[in-house]
This record gives structure tokens, C-alpha cells and sequence, in this order.
């Protein structure tokens, strides 16, 4: 047979046999010698006229008897017509030497390995038989193709045993099988071992009846496999999909050894394989990078793996670079990575647009936003994880992982907005978290961007790190100013800083310039509704104002503009509201016009931005926070005053605000127009033309969330014992580094003595032993109960005190007839200072409480009589605390909220923005969280465990119990989910094997890009669970390695070598 030929022809022999069935055999009792030879001529006759016949069809009878009765469905050497054979010379045999002959050989030769699979699939697969004399002979006109898969015309039901049959090939070899016999109607002949049946055939000199009907029963045993396996579901077997795995595979392999060598090689994308470059292609669209990026990308630094800083304009593709780096170093290098973002709604954002990328190159991408997120994280031996974190969740994880001695599995970290570790208390919480991965681990790269970035060489000294930076951006953008009526293009290399481009041309009546007197409607109207724009207003409610007032001054032909999809828009919008609706928006959107600030809900953020991204809304008035958020990209935008609230602007949050301006791909040039009056002229030159802030460390500043929490995980996590290694540590921080310029009144080492001793103040640290003066430095520190609690619930030590005193009292007399006791306990302390209650609707609230409930306001120390007071306006004589009477308030709106479930009507009776009351919803479940991991780690507190546990749940999804499955999915809120709900996908499974199209026409207002990304989330949310329960039941049936009465092989080796 030729190596190179056509591709296999199998021929199918549908001949009703001649011979008797096994039944009539045995009646008939043994064939004489001659009997015997007669029948092998007639066979081999018949063999010889059909090979000239056409091949006949056979009538099918539909019964499982009569399905094969009397017909081969496999070739004329196939194994039923062997075993018919075979069995008519075991019959004949007195003393059925032929069996054990039969296994003798087929233990030497392995002709045919026979396995029945769970599914009762059976499958002969052909060994040295197909060298045999008789084998050639039939294959007369078979030849079979180089390269060719000889799966291809395997029937499919076929084809899972033989991906099963290798590992089963050793079986009949295996000392320990006790397989019992006769055959199990799973079992087959290759299962028995041949010593059973010596054993059977020296026992039992004389078969008996029984044994006889065994032997009867075994061609009919593996007839009812074939017929099982008939019935069988045919299992999908993509020959294409296996092949494409196997390429992804070899090029994940292949990109291995390109990033271990010193090659300048890249590979088929940067180290990663082709099907990278496809996957931004299909869900990204980016099709090739810009210089700047490949440039980057091949640094010296990044292939030594050291750290590095860049930055670039905003909307320079800053992202993508990193993205590449994360995914050579999950797939290539096999570690874990973690991303840190600032903001929910972009590690959501985040989450959703790679969790496509995950599901097709095989890695986890988790969530630790808010209440999610599992910490520690699981330890996964296959698949790696991708981390997307907040600032506040990443800074618990990486502890955890600290703790369990795993902070090595993180290969790299990725900081985006790196310039907000100069920001408050967060900025001190992204500065502890590096600290911690720089010390503690010297394998985990790190990577930090920022488009606003000023003093970088103390960050590089911080991060140990390389800095590569551009001022590319994909689109020019032009920075004009505009006083009265006159427009200024921004140009520093003029006398002034400007200079004159154009007079606003407009004709306003007397009317107009008193409502519009910055010209607003005029600017607008110069790139709306054909282009998009952004007016960046000083407040919440002064960019409702703003959007009112433009709609008023535009005429009608923008009510036409896209007018069904603006419709459908608001219906859209109504429902996510369940059923209410902005008498604002619902002015504002049938022109293209809304507003976007923190007083939305989520879900009406996210279907604005949606709106807007699509083109259906062509202008949004929104506050700076946009500008740090989600990247939504305009023509032209407008900065209303050069304020914040009350204060200036500064120079990185002016950057931030107009390098929203120019649409990569769609636009030429972007525009960025800031109004000021005459009186903030100089100001506004200064602005514009000054350098970028220089970044601060907060560490010292922010004193409970900065160095004193830094100090507490220090001991705890036991990174240092005593006053000198945490010394060592705080000389190597950001703050470290800037102590000189930010307090020359104190050394370090005072401000390190000082913090110490708040901690041991506070009942949070305590020191081992007694040390002399002289020995303070070297004097070992350990952390307390309360301050072990403190470290994993992840506490402000500002409140942990007061937390232990309100968990304490409450123990005395835990109100359990609702949840507002439970609440009260863990509404945030952060909020109570920011609370301003509506006396009337306090009183009106407390009045609706059951006496239970009144007896939680009594235990906590809020009195009617002081609410009723406060209410009619009475001076109070009695001294009460503010902060108890304002964080009950608070617990009282997320106690009706739990209630009603519905955030409109909740913020209605309580007279608060709606956006407020989410805010404060989601703090409480983050918070709720915390105080969890606080009372798990104190004995005293266990009551607390299970009912925190239940509340935690309660508050971070606050729906009814049905829609909480769906809303585990990242980026489906509660809207959505009651929409999927209704329409039967009722379970995370439905949606992971649900079809985007199908979903885009059952699912209202669902776009298709929607769509794939809730499938994409719902598949990486199974596969987690799926591996996290996979890898329990791996671990529960992993034998211990320390069984009494046995020794490791480490041990037996040392023993030899004694």
C-alpha cells in the first residue's frame, strides 16, 4: 500500500448471514469436524459474489431485537464476525482451550483493544492486525492520504472511545483489575484478565449450566452496547476546533522560549500567538498598533522584566499596551496578574471587554469590586487568573496573598491613573499595596500609567522603575479660550499664552443672552447633532440646569435627528427605572441632550453612556468625574467655568477634562473650549500653560488609612518584627523617599516611634517582652486579637475601636425581629459625617416602626421625644450624639430600601438624590463585608458570622432572591436581570449557553455588543465555579501525604542513602 493515495474507502457488508445464531448453535449441539469446513466454504463463497454485487440497503425494522439480529454492520473482518467464530469453536471444544489461546495472543499481539465507554460507546481499534496476509487482502483498494485523519469517517458516536481506548490500552496488563466475570453490559472482552479465566477454567473442569449461559449471553451483551450506543446522543467532535487548539498550543509553547531567550524573534504578535492578534481584531477592531506602541512594547527593560513607568496624552491607546503585557504574562509565562483601577464602573467595563479573551485563551478574569471578589483568591493548578481590582479590594488581596506565602504567584501588576497615588487616602492605599509587592516579592513586575505625570524621577526611585513616555495622540487636539464673545487659541509660544482666532458669530435676542450669557446654545450648535460634545459643568445641579436650558433655545429639526432611536431610548430608560422616569432627561433626550452625574443610578449611567457611544445622544452636561470614568470621547468639548464646586481647577484635572476632545477613528481634530470671565483671566493663563502637579505621598497625612494601617500589616503580616525593620521598609517608600520635603520638622524615624505607639494606645499592637530604653529598636512587636481583626477586615483604625464597642454592646441585646439592628451595626461610619437629615421625614419614618424596631432606636440611644423635638423645631437640653442619631437615619433609608427594593421610591421618601441612596447602598454591602472578615477573626463575635454572612448578600444586590444568580454576572444590574428573568434565562448557566442573537431579539433595548459580552461574562462566571468545585473534589480526594503508617518518597530515599 502506497504512503500517499486516496483517502480511506471503507466497505460496509450488509449480508444476512447463513449461519445460526448462538441460540441455535447451542441447541444443536457441537459441529463435527466436517460440518465445520462446509460452512467456512460457503462463507468464503458468498465473500467472493459480493464483492462483485451492488451494495443493498437492509430494511430497518425499528426494534432494538431485530436491529442487528442477523447483520454485520461492520466490514467483513469486523470484530462481531469474529467473535461469531470464535464462539462456534468454543463450542465445539470440550475443553475451550480456544479461550484462553484467544487471550494469550491477544495479550502478545494486541490485535484488537475492545472498550465499552460509559456512554456504552464500543469501538474496535485495529493494531497489527492490519499487517496481516488477511488484512492486506481486503484492503486492495484502500490507500490512505499523508496528513489525513482517520477520525473523518469514523461515525461521531464512534469517536469518543477512541479518544478513551489509549488510556484504557493497558488495562488487561494492570495486576489490581478484579473485574468480575461474566461481562457487565459495560465491560468487554479485553477487561477480563487471563489469569481469571485460567483461574476459572483449573476450577471448573465440568461447565455448568450457568457457566454456559454466561458464555450464551455475550454476543447479546455486546449487541445491547451497539444498540445503547445507536441511541446515543452523537457528542459534537470538531475536528477543526481540535486543530485549531493545537496550533494555539504549539505558538503559546513557542512564545514560551522566545521571552526566556535573549531573541529579538516576536513571534507572531509580540511573544503571543496568531489567535491574540485575531481576538483584538474581532472584539476590539484594532488591527495594527500605533509606533509609539510597538516601540514600548520591544523596550530593553520590558523584555529584562523590569518595571516601568509611561505615559501618554489621554486617548493616546495606552490600555492595549498593557493588555499585551498581561496576556504574554498569563499565557506564556503562566502567572497570575493583577490590574488596579480606580473606579467600579471601569473594573466592571474592564471585566466585561476581556472576559472574551479569557473564555477563548483559557485564564479567569475575577472581579474584586465592592463585596466581590474571594480573598484569599483561589489557588488554581491549571488555569491562571486575572485579577481586575479597585484600589481598596487590590490592597486585600495582595495581603492575603502575602499571608498565605503566595504573593510569588503574581507575576505582574498593572497600575492604571498611577498619578492618584498622590490623591488622598486612596493614594495612600495604592502606595502601601506597591510597597508591600516591592518587599516582599522580587519577581513581580510592575507597570504603571498615567496621563498626567510631572515628577516621575521619584516614582521611578519608588518603583525601582524604567520610564518611557510620548506625546502622541491619534487625533490633534487645538485648546481655545473664550471671554465674552471673542475665542482664543491657546499657544505657549506666544507673548501672552494666546492668541485671537475668531468672534463668535450668533444672534441673540435680549432673552436669550439673559439665559445663555456664555453663548452655551451658539457653541453647541456648531457641532451638534452631526458631531458629539461634552460641557463639563462646576456642579451636579447646575448640569441639569444646563441641559434644560439648551433644549429650550433649539429649534425642532432636532427633535427629528434619529428620532425612533431616541424613543426607544427613553423606553429603555423608563424601564431600567423601573417605571420612573427624569422629568429633566425626559425633556432633554427627544433632543439628543442628557445629563450624567453621581445623582444617576448605575443602571441609568450605563444606558446613557450606551446612548451616547452610539451616537443617539450627541451631547452630555456632566461634572469632572466623568473625565476620570469611562472613556467617553467627544468633537468638541466645553469647560462651563474653570471650577470644581467652589475650588480652581488644576492643571491635571483640566488635562484629564479635555483630552476627552477627538474621537480616534472618526474625527481629525478635537477642540477644547474653556468660558471664563475677565476677574479669572490670570488664573486661567497659569492654568493652562503651567506643567503638571507634581504627585505627593499621602501616607503621612492620612494618618488611620496611611501609616498607621501600614505599620499594623507590617507586624501582622510579620514583613517586620520590630521598630528597625519597619524603619527599613518606610525608608523604601514613596513616602520615604519625599519625608525630606514633606516634613523637615520630624525625622522618619520619630514619625515611625510615634504611629507605633498610637497602635499599642489603641489595644492593635503589643510588644513581646520587656525591653530596656536602649533596646527599644530591636524590641519584638506582635500584633493583638483586635488589631489581627482590624488587618483582615480591612478597616479605617479610625473606627475599629468604636466598631468593637457597637458589636460589644450589641451582643446584650441583638434585636433579630427584622434586619434594622443588623443594619444599624454596619451602616459605614465614612458616611455619617456627610448625613443631613430631614427631621419631618425621620419623625414620619420612626413612627412607621414596629416596637421591636423602636427598641433598636432606644438600645443604640435614639429617643422619639429627641426626634420629635429636633422635628418641631425645641431646643434640646440633653446632650446626644450626632453621629448615632445621623447613622440611624441611615439605616433607616437602607432598611426601607431592603424592603421596597426600589431605589426611586426610596429616595423620594427620604428626599435624597437617587444616585445617594445607591452610593450608600453599595458602601454598606462593602463595609458589611468588612465587618464579616472583622468578626470571624474574634471568637466573641461568632453570633455574627452566619447572619453578616446572609446581609452581605441582601445588600449587595438588593433584589428579590430569584434575580440574584443573574446578577452575579458582571454587567447585569437589576433591570437587566429582570428582563432575562422574564424571559426564561433564570440561571447563570441559561446565559452562558444562551445566543447572542436570540438574546438581542427576546431582550428589549439589548445591543448586540451587550449582548456578547453578558454571554461572554456568564461563560467565564460558570467556568470559575466549575473549576473552583472541581478542584475541591480534587483536594477531598487527594490522599493526605502524612498517613500514619506510611512514608513519603522523600523519606524512603533518605532512608536508602543511610
Amino acid at each position: 500500500m502506497e504512503d500517499s493515495g486516496s483517502v480511506i474507502r471503507r466497505r460496509v457488508s450488509t449480508r444476512k448471514r447463513s449461519r445460526r445464531s448462538l441460540r441455535e448453535t447451542a441447541a444443536a449441539g457441537p459441529l463435527e469436524p466436517g460440518q465445520e469446513q462446509e460452512r467456512e466454504e460457503e462463507g468464503t463463497d458468498g465473500r467472493r459474489r459480493r464483492r462483485s454485487e451492488s451494495l443493498e440497503l437492509p430494511e430497518y425494522d425499528g426494534s432494538e431485537e431485530d436491529m442487528f439480529d442477523g447483520y454485520d454492520s461492520f466490514a467483513e473482518n469486523s470484530f462481531l464476525a469474529q467473535v461469531d467464530v470464535l464462539e462456534q469453536k468454543y463450542m465445539q471444544s470440550p475443553e475451550h482451550g480456544i479461550i484462553e489461546k484467544l487471550y494469550s495472543k491477544s495479550t502478545e499481539t494486541r490485535e484488537f483493544d475492545v472498550i465499552a465507554t460509559d456512554s456504552d460507546l464500543t469501538e474496535v481499534k485495529t493494531r497489527d492486525y492490519c499487517n496481516s496476509p488477511e488484512t492486506l487482502r481486503l484492503q486492495e483498494n484502500v490507500t490512505i492520504e499523508p496528513g489525513d485523519d482517520l477520525l473523518c469517517d469514523v461515525p461521531c458516536s464512534q469517536a469518543l472511545y477512541i479518544e478513551k481506548v489509549k488510556d484504557s490500552s493497558n488495562d488487561l496488563n494492570n495486576p489490581s483489575a478484579k473485574e468480575s466475570y461474566p461481562l457487565s453490559s459495560h465491560q468487554t472482552l479485553n477487561d477480563i484478565p487471563v489469569e481469571q479465566l485460567q483461574e476459572k477454567k483449573n476450577s471448573s473442569p465440568k461447565h455448568t449450566e450457568s457457566d454456559l449461559n454466561r458464555r450464551r449471553s455475550l454476543k447479546d451483551r455486546l449487541k445491547s452496547a451497539m444498540t445503547g450506543n445507536a441511541k446515543a446522543q452523537t457528542p459534537k467532535f470538531s475536528k477543526r476546533k481540535q486543530l485549531k487548539e493545537a496550533i494555539l498550543s504549539e505558538e503559546i509553547n513557542v512564545a514560551k522560549k522566545t521571552l526566556e531567550s535573549s531573541s529579538d524573534d516576536l513571534g507572531p504578535f509580540y511573544s503571543l500567538p496568531s489567535k491574540v492578534r485575531d481576538l483584538f481584531v474581532q472584539y476590539k477592531g484594532i488591527k495594527k498598533l500605533y509606533d509609539w506602541q510597538h516601540t514600548c512594547l520591544t523596550l530593553t527593560c520590558l523584555q529584562q522584566r523590569k518595571n516601568l513607568i509611561y505615559s501618554l496624552p489621554t486617548s493616546g491607546g495606552k490600555t492595549l499596551v498593557a493588555e499585551i503585557l498581561m496576556l504574554q504574562e498569563l499565557l506564556c509565562r503562566q502567572k497570575n496578574v493583577l490590574m488596579i483601577l480606580p473606579y467600579v464602573a471601569i473594573v466592571q467595563e474592564k471585566i466585561s471587554s476581556l472576559s472574551n479573551f479569557g473564555i477563548e485563551l483559557g485564564f479567569f478574569v475575577e472581579e474584586y469590586a465592592g463585596s466581590k471578589g474571594r480573598v484569599p483568591p483561589i489557588k488554581r493548578r491549571g488555569k491562571k487568573s486575572l485579577y481586575i481590582a479597585t484600589i481598596e479590594k487590590g490592597h486585600g488581596l495582595v495581603n492575603s496573598l502575602i499571608e498565605e506565602g503566595r504573593i510569588n504567584e503574581l507575576g505582574l501588576v498593572v497600575v492604571d491613573e498611577l498619578h492618584m497615588i498622590g490623591e488622598g487616602s486612596r493614594g495612600a492605599i495604592l502606595e502601601i499595596t506597591l510597597a508591600k509587592i516591592l518587599y516582599t516579592s522580587k519577581t513581580t513586575q510592575i507597570i504603571g500609567m498615567s496621563a498626567t505625570l510631572n515628577n516621575v524621577e521619584e516614582l521611578q526611585e519608588f518603583l525601582n522603575a524604567e520610564y518611557y513616555t510620548s506625546k502622541f495622540r491619534p487625533v490633534e487636539l487645538k485648546e481655545y479660550l473664550k471671554i465674552n464673545d471673542t475665542i482664543y487659541e491657546v499657544d505657549i509660544k506666544a507673548e501672552k499664552g494666546y492668541t485671537f482666532s475668531r468672534l463668535l458669530k450668533c444672534k441673540y435676542s435680549d432673552h436669550l443672552k439673559k439665559m445663555d450669557p456664555d453663548h452655551l446654545v451658539a457653541l453647541v450648535t456648531e457641532v451638534i447633532p452631526n458631531y458629539s460634545c461634552l460641557v463639563f459643568c462646576p456642579t451636579k445641579k447646575n448640569c441639569e440646569n444646563v441641559a434644560d436650558m439648551i433644549c429650550k433655545f433649539l429649534n425642532k429639526d432636532y427633535l427629528k435627528h434619529r428620532e425612533k432611536e431616541k424613543c426607544d431610548f427613553l423606553k429603555n430608560l423608563k424601564n431600567v427605572s423601573n417605571g420612573s422616569l427624569c422629568p429633566v432627561l425626559k425633556r432633554t433626550v427627544p433632543f439628543g441632550i442628557a445629563y450624567h452625574h453621581s445623582g444617576l443610578t448605575s443602571d441609568e449611567r450605563k444606558v446613557l453612556e450606551e446612548a451616547y457611544a452610539t451616537g443617539v445622544l450627541c451631547l452630555l452636561t456632566c461634572t469632572s468625574t466623568l473625565a476620570a470614568g469611562v472613556n467617553l470621547p467627544a468633537r468638541r468639548v466645553i469647560l462651563r467655568a474653570p471650577y470644581i464646586a467652589t475650588q480652581f481647577l488644576k492643571r491635571n484635572q483640566y488635562q484629564q477634562m479635555i483630552g476627552r476632545a477627538g474621537r480616534a477613528g472618526i474625527d481629525t481634530v478635537g477642540e477644547s473650549i474653556l468660558i471664563l470671565q475677565e476677574k479669572d483671566k490670570h488664573l486661567v493663563l497659569n492654568l493652562v500653560n503651567s506643567p503638571l502637579e507634581n504627585c505627593y505621598s499621602h501616607l503621612g497625612q492620612e494618618i488611620t488609612k496611611g501609616i498607621q494601617s501600614l505599620l499594623l500589616s507590617l507586624i501582622g503580616l510579620k514583613i517586620a518584627k520590630n521598630l528597625e525593620g519597619i524603619y527599613h521598609f518606610m525608608c523604601a517608600t514613596f513616602f520615604g523617599i519625599q519625608q525630606k520635603r514633606l516634613s523637615e520638622e520630624k525625622s522618619l524615624w520619630e514619625i515611625c516611634r510615634k504611629a507605633l505607639a498610637s497602635l499599642m494606645e489603641k489595644g492593635l499592637l503589643q510588644k513581646r517582652s520587656v525591653c530596656k530604653n536602649e533596646e527599644e529598636s530591636q524590641c519584638e512587636l506582635q500584633i493583638t486579637k483586635l488589631g489581627q481583626a482590624s488587618l483582615k477586615g480591612t478597616l479605617d483604625l479610625a473606627y475599629c475601636g468604636t466598631l468593637y464597642k457597637d458589636l460589644k454592646k450589641g451582643l446584650e441585646g441583638l434585636v433579630l425581629e427584622s434586619y434594622l439592628h443588623l443594619i444599624y451595626l454596619t451602616t459605614p461610619y465614612d458616611m455619617v459625617s456627610q448625613c443631613r437629615p430631614d427631621w419631618m421625614i425621620y419623625l414620619r419614618q420612626f413612627d412607621h416602626l414596629n416596637s421591636g424596631e423602636q427598641k433598636v432606636a432606644a438600645i443604640v440611644g435614639v429617643s422619639e421625644s429627641f426626634i420629635t423635638k429636633k422635628a418641631s423645631g425645641q431646643a434640646i437640653k440633653k446632650d446626644v450624639d450626632r453621629n448615632i442619631v445621623n447613622r440611624l437615619y441611615l439605616s433607616l433609608v437602607l432598611f426601607t430600601l431592603l424592603k421596597e427594593t426600589n431605589v426611586w421610591r426610596v429616595s423620594e421618601k427620604f428626599n435624597m438624590s437617587r444616585g445617594y441612596v445607591q452610593n450608600l447602598l453599595n458602601g454598606a454591602a462593602s463595609f458589611c463585608s468588612c465587618v464579616l472578615h472583622f468578626c470571624e477573626e474574634l471568637e466573641e463575635f461568632w453570633v455574627y458570622r452566619a447572619l453578616l454572612t446572609e446581609l452581605t448578600k441582601k445588600l449587595s444586590y438588593c433584589v428579590k432572591a430569584d434575580l440574584v444568580p443573574l446578577m452575579e454576572i458582571t454587567g447585569v444590574l437589576e433591570s437587566r436581570a429582570k428582563q432575562l428573568y422574564d424571559a426564561g434565562y433564570k440561571t447563570v448557566t441559561h446565559l452562558a449557553n444562551a445566543d447572542p442573537e436570540v438574546l438581542i431579539r427576546t431582550i428589549n433595548h439589548l445591543s448586540r455588543r451587550q449582548a456578547k459580552q453578558i454571554v461572554s461574562s456568564a461563560k467565564m462566571l460558570l467556568n470559575e465555579k466549575a473549576e473552583a468545585l472541581q478542584e475541591e473534589v480534587e483536594d477531598l480526594l487527594r490522599p493526605p501525604s502524612d498517613i500514619p503508617g506510611t512514608t513519603t518518597p522523600s523519606s524512603k530515599n533518605h532512608e536508602l542513602t543511610q
